[in-house]
């Protein structure tokens, strides 16, 4: 009985969206990693974006006004990762913030001798665990390129890590899938994948990936979605994984 009634709800703001025609295409325009979509795929994301819409509130920072084409175009990138899988894997918070630009958080670590110190950095983005999206827009309208860098896909596919704790590259899996050959299979491209860019090999993945597994998941999951050949030709399991888990193949949709 739930799922009818939420279906309904859902049915009912999608059918009094106001997001006209032209905004839709203007926003797929910006965006040459919606390419290769069926209509049916374009049909279901359009759904989803105005349901994250609904859902989430955008909300400015730095006096930034955050337009219904900025909302529109952060969220099909942010729902691209869950066109097949489900909305609720973004449940349990409530905001996208965006700055027009990248922005200091500030944060408190303490060193191995129990001594805190108060860190800043200078992000494009981060994900807060129950909390916030926080974005910069120069870099989410940066989306639109196709060179396997992706803010709004990176953020977002932290947030679906967090899904059952800290991010830690382990997101809950489908039923279908293996749990100990996920983390055989990342674990050991994590560790190809750090010693790669300790001896200053590149070939078209950042090293920021090689920080932490939580970062090596979400730096991967832009490369899939925009550059997917890279993953299949360094880690072909890795991308098997990553195919299983978002049930998409960008390899192939990219390719037409």
């Amino acid at each position: 009985m739930f799922t009818l009634i939420k279906n309904w709800l859902d049915s009912r703001i999608i059918h009094k969206s106001t997001v006209t025609e032209e905004q839709w295409q203007q926003a797929f325009r910006a965006l040459p990693l919606l390419q290769g979509l069926t209509t049916h795929e374009q049909h279901c994301l359009r759904e989803l974006t105005i349901l994250l819409m609904h859902r989430k509130a955008f909300e400015g920072a730095h006096d930034l006004v955050v337009t219904r084409g900025m909302a529109i175009i952060i969220a099909l990138q942010a729902c691209l990762l869950i066109l097949k899988l489900d909305l609720d894997c973004y449940r349990n918070w409530h905001s996208v913030i965006v700055y027009p630009s990248g922005f200091i958080s500030q944060r408190v670590v303490t060193d191995e001798s129990g001594v805190q110190h108060h860190v800043q950095d200078r992000l494009s983005g981060e994900a807060w665990q129950r909390g916030p999206v926080v974005l910069s827009w120069d870099a989410a309208i940066q989306g639109g390129e196709i060179d396997g860098h992706n803010l709004v896909i990176h953020e977002f596919a932290h947030k679906l890590d967090m899904q059952n704790g800290v991010a830690n590259g382990f997101p809950p899996l489908h039923k279908e899938m293996d749990r100990d050959a996920w983390v055989k299979v990342f674990n050991a491209g994590f560790e190809d994948f750090q010693i790669k860019c300790e001896q200053g090999k590149q070939f078209g993945i950042d090293c920021y990936a090689a920080t932490s597994p939580a970062e090596f998941f979400a730096v991967l999951s832009e490369v899939f979605f925009e550059r997917p050949k890279l993953i299949q030709n360094y880690y072909p399991e890795i991308y098997a994984c990553l195919k299983q888990y978002y049930k998409q193949d960008p390899m192939q949709r990219l390719a037409k």
